[in-house]
């Protein structure tokens, strides 16, 4: 080997070095500046949270861009970080959260092509066969968890009617003693087909249907809510939300005794906002939910199931 060659293969070494400790260094310095983003912007919300409309540190906004629809939260919750972190970076505790909603049917986790798949059956408002519900692959991942910060994902490709890019995005943070700041994002992307499925939509059965920011007062003061495709991402942004509050709220109890708290209270907290978000009597969501989750139990999802989204 000649040396110009032995002095080639050390360049090749030392820069593939260099490459992979950059690498390695880079991964943790952007979490942690995710983390200070995180707690730098909650000294911009505080100010937002004493004033917010749900009379609690809590916020919810959407932005739409030419082929995109994003929900985003902002909240104080009422658990410590310590509570908060084991709960929400574990995949299987995902399928809890997300089977409080009442449009998911059923839902999984199993590993593939090395990593963790989350998968979600989406139906109709009522007990329905999984066969007859959509299925939605989320790739699931733990971008940082630690001490003082966690940062999830859940994200898939493709959707029905086009959709595409379908994401939820959760970074949390302690800020004192029994409180965690939540930051989660629900959004989507979408194409023609999908626009015109959602107008029609929206000029028949969802033609009432409210989200939640206040676009503009009567002389009365009767505020006027957002109404459209970004009605639609903050109503599902907020059900996931409460899903999560749900979720935990009920951590504290014994183990059997969980599963119907957390469906009592997501009911309940919904409830709340009944201009927004009543679909179903607590009866026939309850009957339904232990429908599904007994459904769960027995068996895994299975059957001939055609992908979408929930």
């Amino acid at each position: 080997m000649n040396a110009r060659r032995v002095r080639g293969l050390r360049h090749l070494t030392v820069a593939t070095l260099v490459s992979l400790v950059t690498a390695i260094i880079a991964v943790p310095s952007a979490q942690g500046q995710d983390a200070l983003a995180l707690r730098a912007r909650l000294s911009t919300l505080q100010e937002q949270f004493a004033n917010s409309p749900f009379q609690r540190p809590l916020l919810l906004e959407s932005i739409q861009a030419d082929d995109e629809l994003k929900g985003e939260v902002h909240a104080v919750l009422a658990h410590a970080f310590d509570v908060v972190l084991p709960a929400l970076k574990s995949a299987g505790h995902w399928c809890d959260i997300l089977m409080l909603h009442l449009n998911v049917k059923g839902c999984r986790t199993e590993t593939r092509d090395g990593g963790l798949i989350l998968s979600v059956f989406s139906g109709r408002k009522f007990d329905q066969p999984l066969d007859q519900a959509y299925r939605f692959d989320f790739d699931y991942r733990v971008v940082a968890s630690g001490p003082d910060y966690l940062q999830l994902r859940l994200a898939a490709d493709r959707g029905p009617l086009g959709t595409r890019n379908y994401g939820i995005r959760i970074e949390a943070i302690p800020v004192g003693e029994g409180r965690t700041l939540l930051h989660m994002t629900y959004s989507y992307g979408y194409g023609l087909a999908a626009k015109l499925a959602t107008q029609v939509y929206l000029s028949t059965i969802g033609r009432d249907k409210v989200g939640f920011s206040i676009v503009r007062r009567e002389p009365d003061g009767t505020p006027v809510y957002i109404a459209g495709e970004r009605g639609v991402i903050e109503r599902n942004a907020m059900r996931y939300y409460l899903a999560i509050e749900a979720y935990l709220g009920a951590q504290a109890l014994p183990l059997p005794e969980r599963e119907g708290q957390r469906l009592r209270d997501w009911f309940d907290a919904i409830e709340r906002y009944p201009r927004q978000l009543h679909e179903l009597e607590r009866d026939e969501y309850l009957r339904m939910k232990r429908a599904e989750l007994a459904r769960q139990r027995s068996a895994a999802p299975g059957g001939s199931t055609r992908r979408s989204a929930p």
